[in-house]
Protein backbone atom coordinates (compact mmCIF):
# COMPACT_ATOMS: atom_id res chain seq x y z
CA UNK A 1 0.00 0.00 0.00
CA UNK A 2 1.50 3.28 -1.14
CA UNK A 3 -1.12 5.92 -0.40
CA UNK A 4 -3.65 6.62 2.33
CA UNK A 5 -6.39 9.18 2.81
CA UNK A 6 -7.70 10.20 6.24
CA UNK A 7 -11.29 11.45 6.40
CA UNK A 8 -12.06 13.62 9.43
CA UNK A 9 -13.82 16.85 8.52
CA UNK A 10 -14.25 18.28 12.05
CA UNK A 11 -14.58 19.31 14.79
CA UNK A 12 -11.28 20.67 16.14
CA UNK A 13 -11.22 18.43 19.22
CA UNK A 14 -12.06 15.36 17.15
CA UNK A 15 -9.30 16.23 14.71
CA UNK A 16 -6.81 16.49 17.58
CA UNK A 17 -7.95 13.08 18.82
CA UNK A 18 -7.30 11.55 15.39
CA UNK A 19 -3.64 12.64 15.19
CA UNK A 20 -2.21 9.72 17.25
CA UNK A 21 -3.74 7.25 14.78
CA UNK A 22 -2.21 9.20 11.89
CA UNK A 23 1.16 9.16 13.68
CA UNK A 24 0.88 5.38 14.12
CA UNK A 25 0.00 4.97 10.43
CA UNK A 26 3.03 7.03 9.41
CA UNK A 27 5.24 4.98 11.71
CA UNK A 28 4.11 1.76 10.03
CA UNK A 29 4.29 3.16 6.49
CA UNK A 30 7.16 5.69 6.57
CA UNK A 31 7.35 6.24 2.81
CA UNK A 32 3.67 6.08 1.87
CA UNK A 33 1.67 9.10 0.78
CA UNK A 34 -0.53 10.25 3.65
CA UNK A 35 -3.20 12.93 3.03
CA UNK A 36 -6.10 14.22 5.10
CA UNK A 37 -9.38 15.68 3.83
CA UNK A 38 -10.96 18.16 6.23
CA UNK A 39 -13.08 21.28 6.49
CA UNK A 40 -11.15 24.35 5.27
CA UNK A 41 -11.20 25.78 8.82
CA UNK A 42 -8.74 23.15 10.00
CA UNK A 43 -6.21 23.15 7.18
CA UNK A 44 -3.97 25.63 9.05
CA UNK A 45 -3.77 23.30 12.02
CA UNK A 46 -3.20 20.14 10.00
CA UNK A 47 -0.28 21.84 8.27
CA UNK A 48 1.48 21.59 11.65
CA UNK A 49 1.21 17.78 11.77
CA UNK A 50 4.63 16.29 11.07
CA UNK A 51 4.47 13.38 8.63
CA UNK A 52 1.27 14.45 6.91
CA UNK A 53 1.87 15.08 3.22
CA UNK A 54 -1.16 17.20 2.39
CA UNK A 55 -4.38 18.51 3.91
CA UNK A 56 -7.20 18.82 1.39
CA UNK A 57 -9.95 21.38 2.10
CA UNK A 58 -13.52 20.27 1.47
CA UNK A 59 -16.67 22.01 2.65
CA UNK A 60 -19.73 19.82 2.06
CA UNK A 61 -22.02 22.87 2.30
CA UNK A 62 -20.25 24.78 -0.48
CA UNK A 63 -20.67 23.17 -3.93
CA UNK A 64 -17.48 24.74 -5.32
CA UNK A 65 -15.33 23.51 -2.44
CA UNK A 66 -17.05 20.12 -2.50
CA UNK A 67 -16.39 19.41 -6.18
CA UNK A 68 -12.83 20.76 -6.08
CA UNK A 69 -12.08 18.57 -3.11
CA UNK A 70 -13.63 15.47 -4.64
CA UNK A 71 -11.73 16.00 -7.89
CA UNK A 72 -8.49 16.25 -5.92
CA UNK A 73 -9.29 12.98 -4.15
CA UNK A 74 -10.09 11.14 -7.39
CA UNK A 75 -6.87 12.36 -9.03
CA UNK A 76 -4.75 11.12 -6.13
CA UNK A 77 -5.88 7.49 -6.61
CA UNK A 78 -5.52 6.37 -3.00
CA UNK A 79 -5.05 2.73 -2.12
CA UNK A 80 -6.84 3.01 1.25
CA UNK A 81 -9.24 5.50 2.82
CA UNK A 82 -9.82 5.50 6.58
CA UNK A 83 -12.97 7.29 7.76
CA UNK A 84 -12.54 8.38 11.38
CA UNK A 85 -15.69 10.53 11.26
CA UNK A 86 -18.27 7.81 10.87
CA UNK A 87 -21.06 9.88 9.35
CA UNK A 88 -22.92 9.18 6.14
CA UNK A 89 -21.35 12.23 4.48
CA UNK A 90 -17.81 11.21 5.43
CA UNK A 91 -18.45 7.63 4.31
CA UNK A 92 -19.77 8.88 0.97
CA UNK A 93 -16.63 11.00 0.56
CA UNK A 94 -14.57 7.89 1.25
CA UNK A 95 -16.40 6.01 -1.49
CA UNK A 96 -16.28 8.88 -3.98
CA UNK A 97 -12.50 9.04 -3.55
CA UNK A 98 -12.37 5.93 -5.71
CA UNK A 99 -10.21 3.94 -3.29
CA UNK A 100 -10.78 0.21 -3.53
CA UNK A 101 -10.39 -0.25 0.22
CA UNK A 102 -12.43 1.88 2.64
CA UNK A 103 -12.04 1.36 6.39
CA UNK A 104 -14.53 2.53 9.00
CA UNK A 105 -16.14 1.69 12.33
CA UNK A 106 -18.75 -1.04 12.67
CA UNK A 107 -22.42 -0.04 12.70
CA UNK A 108 -22.53 -0.43 16.51
CA UNK A 109 -19.91 2.30 16.87
CA UNK A 110 -21.46 4.79 14.46
CA UNK A 111 -23.67 7.77 15.26
CA UNK A 112 -25.13 7.25 11.77
CA UNK A 113 -25.15 3.45 11.31
CA UNK A 114 -25.96 3.66 7.59
CA UNK A 115 -22.38 4.83 7.02
CA UNK A 116 -21.08 1.29 7.37
CA UNK A 117 -22.61 0.31 4.01
CA UNK A 118 -19.97 2.45 2.27
CA UNK A 119 -17.00 0.64 3.84
CA UNK A 120 -15.20 -2.46 2.62
CA UNK A 121 -13.64 -3.11 6.05
CA UNK A 122 -15.16 -2.39 9.46
CA UNK A 123 -13.85 -2.83 12.97
CA UNK A 124 -15.76 -2.83 16.26
CA UNK A 125 -14.49 -0.60 19.09
CA UNK A 126 -17.60 -0.43 21.27
CA UNK A 127 -15.80 -1.59 24.40
CA UNK A 128 -13.06 1.04 24.14
CA UNK A 129 -13.77 4.22 26.11
CA UNK A 130 -11.58 7.04 24.87
CA UNK A 131 -11.92 8.26 21.29
CA UNK A 132 -8.12 8.39 20.87
CA UNK A 133 -7.90 4.68 21.60
CA UNK A 134 -10.91 3.99 19.38
CA UNK A 135 -9.13 5.71 16.51
CA UNK A 136 -5.93 3.78 17.16
CA UNK A 137 -7.91 0.55 17.32
CA UNK A 138 -9.42 1.23 13.89
CA UNK A 139 -5.95 0.73 12.45
CA UNK A 140 -6.32 -2.92 13.43
CA UNK A 141 -7.91 -3.34 10.01
CA UNK A 142 -4.37 -2.77 8.69
CA UNK A 143 -2.80 -5.03 11.35
CA UNK A 144 -1.44 -2.01 13.20
CA UNK A 145 -1.63 -2.49 16.97
CA UNK A 146 0.03 0.71 18.20
CA UNK A 147 -1.26 2.02 21.56
CA UNK A 148 1.25 4.80 22.17
CA UNK A 149 -0.41 8.23 22.07
CA UNK A 150 1.77 10.71 20.17
CA UNK A 151 1.12 14.16 18.71
CA UNK A 152 3.85 15.04 16.19
CA UNK A 153 3.11 18.76 15.98
CA UNK A 154 5.49 21.47 14.84
CA UNK A 155 5.09 24.34 17.31
CA UNK A 156 6.93 27.54 16.40
CA UNK A 157 8.10 30.38 18.59
CA UNK A 158 5.71 33.30 18.24
CA UNK A 159 5.90 36.88 19.58
CA UNK A 160 2.79 36.51 21.75
CA UNK A 161 4.64 34.14 24.10
CA UNK A 162 7.37 36.67 24.89
CA UNK A 163 4.74 39.37 25.35
CA UNK A 164 2.74 37.31 27.85
CA UNK A 165 5.86 36.19 29.71
CA UNK A 166 6.96 39.81 30.14
CA UNK A 167 3.54 40.70 31.55
CA UNK A 168 3.51 37.69 33.93
CA UNK A 169 7.12 37.27 35.16
CA UNK A 170 6.09 34.66 37.76
CA UNK A 171 4.37 32.47 35.18
CA UNK A 172 0.90 32.35 33.76
CA UNK A 173 -2.23 30.23 33.52
CA UNK A 174 -4.36 30.08 30.39
CA UNK A 175 -8.13 30.17 30.92
CA UNK A 176 -10.44 29.30 28.07
CA UNK A 177 -14.04 30.14 29.09
CA UNK A 178 -15.70 29.68 25.70
CA UNK A 179 -17.20 26.69 23.92
CA UNK A 180 -19.47 26.20 20.94
CA UNK A 181 -22.06 24.45 23.13
CA UNK A 182 -23.56 26.86 25.71
CA UNK A 183 -23.85 24.07 28.29
CA UNK A 184 -20.08 23.44 28.16
CA UNK A 185 -19.33 26.94 29.51
CA UNK A 186 -18.63 27.48 33.20
CA UNK A 187 -19.82 30.84 34.55
CA UNK A 188 -17.32 33.65 33.75
CA UNK A 189 -17.56 34.93 37.33
CA UNK A 190 -16.43 31.51 38.53
CA UNK A 191 -13.41 31.66 36.24
CA UNK A 192 -12.64 35.14 37.54
CA UNK A 193 -12.74 33.98 41.16
CA UNK A 194 -10.55 31.03 40.23
CA UNK A 195 -7.96 33.33 38.63
CA UNK A 196 -7.90 35.42 41.80
CA UNK A 197 -7.35 32.32 43.94
CA UNK A 198 -4.53 31.07 41.70
CA UNK A 199 -2.73 34.41 41.94
CA UNK A 200 -3.07 34.41 45.74
CA UNK A 201 -1.75 30.85 46.07
CA UNK A 202 0.85 30.60 43.32
CA UNK A 203 1.55 34.15 42.17
CA UNK A 204 0.57 33.32 38.58
CA UNK A 205 -1.41 35.66 36.40
CA UNK A 206 -4.10 34.36 34.06
CA UNK A 207 -4.52 34.98 30.34
CA UNK A 208 -8.08 34.62 29.10
CA UNK A 209 -8.54 33.28 25.58
CA UNK A 210 -11.47 34.12 23.35
CA UNK A 211 -12.64 33.16 19.90
CA UNK A 212 -15.20 34.62 17.50
CA UNK A 213 -18.16 35.98 19.45
CA UNK A 214 -16.50 35.30 22.83
CA UNK A 215 -14.78 38.59 23.64
CA UNK A 216 -17.58 39.69 26.00
CA UNK A 217 -17.29 36.39 27.83
CA UNK A 218 -13.54 36.83 28.27
CA UNK A 219 -14.04 40.42 29.39
CA UNK A 220 -16.48 39.24 32.07
CA UNK A 221 -13.86 36.80 33.39
CA UNK A 222 -11.27 39.58 33.61
CA UNK A 223 -13.72 41.96 35.27
CA UNK A 224 -14.46 39.47 38.06
CA UNK A 225 -10.84 38.43 38.69
CA UNK A 226 -9.79 41.29 40.99
CA UNK A 227 -6.98 42.15 38.58
CA UNK A 228 -5.59 38.60 38.42
CA UNK A 229 -6.49 38.03 34.76
CA UNK A 230 -6.02 39.89 31.51
CA UNK A 231 -7.62 39.32 28.15
CA UNK A 232 -5.55 37.69 25.44
CA UNK A 233 -5.08 39.31 22.06
CA UNK A 234 -6.65 37.44 19.18
CA UNK A 235 -4.78 34.16 18.79
CA UNK A 236 -4.25 31.75 15.93
CA UNK A 237 -4.00 28.01 16.49
CA UNK A 238 -0.17 28.10 16.25
CA UNK A 239 -0.13 30.89 18.86
CA UNK A 240 -2.48 28.97 21.15
CA UNK A 241 -0.25 25.90 20.94
CA UNK A 242 2.84 27.98 21.73
CA UNK A 243 1.14 29.54 24.77
CA UNK A 244 -0.09 26.17 25.99
CA UNK A 245 3.38 24.69 25.68
CA UNK A 246 4.85 27.10 28.24
CA UNK A 247 1.92 27.89 30.57
CA UNK A 248 1.72 26.68 34.16
CA UNK A 249 -1.84 25.41 33.69
CA UNK A 250 -4.54 25.33 31.04
CA UNK A 251 -8.10 25.47 32.37
CA UNK A 252 -11.08 24.93 30.10
CA UNK A 253 -14.33 23.16 29.43
CA UNK A 254 -14.60 20.38 26.85
CA UNK A 255 -13.75 22.24 23.66
CA UNK A 256 -11.09 22.37 20.95
CA UNK A 257 -8.54 24.57 22.76
CA UNK A 258 -8.50 22.16 25.72
CA UNK A 259 -7.51 19.28 23.46
CA UNK A 260 -4.96 21.40 21.60
CA UNK A 261 -3.34 22.28 24.93
CA UNK A 262 -3.27 18.66 26.05
CA UNK A 263 -1.67 17.63 22.74
CA UNK A 264 1.45 19.70 23.53
CA UNK A 265 1.64 18.50 27.12
CA UNK A 266 0.14 21.45 28.98
CA UNK A 267 -1.00 20.57 32.51
CA UNK A 268 -4.78 20.73 32.20
CA UNK A 269 -7.75 21.11 34.49
CA UNK A 270 -10.86 20.21 32.52
CA UNK A 271 -14.46 21.02 33.43
CA UNK A 272 -17.09 18.67 32.01
CA UNK A 273 -20.86 19.03 31.97
CA UNK A 274 -22.84 17.28 29.21
CA UNK A 275 -20.00 15.16 27.81
CA UNK A 276 -18.11 12.18 29.18
CA UNK A 277 -14.46 12.77 30.12
CA UNK A 278 -13.69 9.06 29.83
CA UNK A 279 -14.53 9.35 26.14
CA UNK A 280 -13.00 12.68 25.13
CA UNK A 281 -11.33 14.19 28.18
CA UNK A 282 -7.62 14.68 28.87
CA UNK A 283 -5.75 11.40 28.56
CA UNK A 284 -2.68 12.07 30.73
CA UNK A 285 -3.00 10.60 34.22
CA UNK A 286 -1.53 13.78 35.72
CA UNK A 287 -4.33 15.97 34.34
CA UNK A 288 -7.46 16.57 36.42
CA UNK A 289 -11.14 16.51 35.45
CA UNK A 290 -14.08 17.92 37.38
CA UNK A 291 -17.30 16.52 35.95
CA UNK A 292 -21.06 16.70 36.40
CA UNK A 293 -21.99 14.37 33.57
CA UNK A 294 -23.44 11.77 35.94
CA UNK A 295 -26.09 14.29 37.02
CA UNK A 296 -26.64 15.71 33.52
CA UNK A 297 -30.08 15.49 31.91
CA UNK A 298 -28.85 16.37 28.40
CA UNK A 299 -25.76 14.23 27.82
CA UNK A 300 -24.25 15.05 24.42
CA UNK A 301 -26.95 17.60 23.69
CA UNK A 302 -25.92 21.10 22.71
CA UNK A 303 -28.38 22.93 24.98
CA UNK A 304 -29.54 22.25 28.53
CA UNK A 305 -33.16 21.17 28.78
CA UNK A 306 -33.46 22.53 32.31
CA UNK A 307 -32.08 26.00 31.49
CA UNK A 308 -29.47 25.41 34.20
CA UNK A 309 -26.38 23.74 32.76
CA UNK A 310 -25.02 21.14 35.14
CA UNK A 311 -21.49 22.45 34.61
CA UNK A 312 -22.47 25.48 36.70
CA UNK A 313 -23.06 23.20 39.68
CA UNK A 314 -19.27 22.84 39.82
CA UNK A 315 -18.10 25.16 42.59
CA UNK A 316 -15.04 27.39 42.64
CA UNK A 317 -13.55 25.54 45.68
CA UNK A 318 -13.83 22.25 43.75
CA UNK A 319 -11.81 23.67 40.87
CA UNK A 320 -9.32 25.30 43.23
CA UNK A 321 -8.74 21.84 44.73
CA UNK A 322 -8.40 20.39 41.21
CA UNK A 323 -5.78 23.03 40.39
CA UNK A 324 -3.83 22.07 43.50
CA UNK A 325 -3.92 18.38 42.52
CA UNK A 326 -2.81 19.16 38.99
CA UNK A 327 0.07 21.36 40.14
CA UNK A 328 1.21 18.64 42.55
CA UNK A 329 0.96 15.93 39.88
CA UNK A 330 3.08 17.95 37.46
CA UNK A 331 5.66 19.12 40.00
Amino acid sequence: MNSFLIVRLGSLGDIVHTIPAVAALRKRYPTARLDWVTHPTYVEFLNLVVGLDRSIPLDTRMPGSLWRGLRALRRAQYDVVIDFQGLVKSAVIAQLSGAARRIGFSHRDLREPLAHFFYTDTLETKEISHVIQKNLALLGALNITETLVQFPLEVSQVPIVSQVQQETPNGFVVINPGAAWPNKRWEPEHFGALASSIRSTYGWGSIVLWGPGEQALATAVVASSDGAASISPTTTIPELLALAQVCKLFISGDTGPLHLAASVGAPTVALFGPTRPERNGPWAESDVVVSRVDECSCVYERRCRLQHPCINDITVPEVVAAVDRCVLAHS
